[in-house]
């Protein structure tokens, strides 16, 4: 088995008893719903990964961090009919707040990770397919 371990940076954003969350269109959680963010790219400082990642997954460009928390988890993965895969995630987790409320929300996805991005009643989070990073956040478990 190969044991892999990622670094991303994610971002939570809440407004009106709703939390901004992406649909992964790929990898391990194909389908659930996740934070906007992704992996830190080589000299990117986290914070710049949020900004960058936010734009690519939601199409927000304003906005403001505020360091939360990290986290962690390990998950096996088929990667292959043939290869199981060993995955650790660490999240570096920040708390967002726009600076601009006037953007257009990619709603259709990047063409890469994100299958769209879309505003979700809290309330309603315990009946839909998560990530353990929204889980644990948003939950308070995995």
């Amino acid at each position: 088995m190969i044991k892999y371990t990622q670094l991303g940076v994610y971002g939570v954003l809440v407004k009106n008893d709703k939390v901004l969350l992406i649909k992964k269109a790929r990898g391990p959680h194909k389908g659930k719903w996740d934070f906007p963010g992704g992996s830190i790219e080589f000299r990117e400082e986290p914070y710049e990964t949020l900004k960058r990642e936010f734009w690519e997954e939601t199409g927000i460009t304003s906005l403001k961090g505020m360091l939360h928390d990290s986290i962690s988890y390990t998950l096996i993965y088929p990667y292959s009919d043939t290869q199981l895969e060993e995955l650790h995630y660490i999240g570096i987790i920040y708390n967002v707040s726009l600076l601009d409320l006037n953007f257009e929300l990619r709603a259709d996805g990047d063409g890469q990770d994100s299958d769209g991005a879309q505003w979700i009643e809290i309330e309603q989070l315990d009946s839909l397919a998560l990530t353990p990073f929204v889980k644990k956040i948003m939950l308070g478990h995995y």
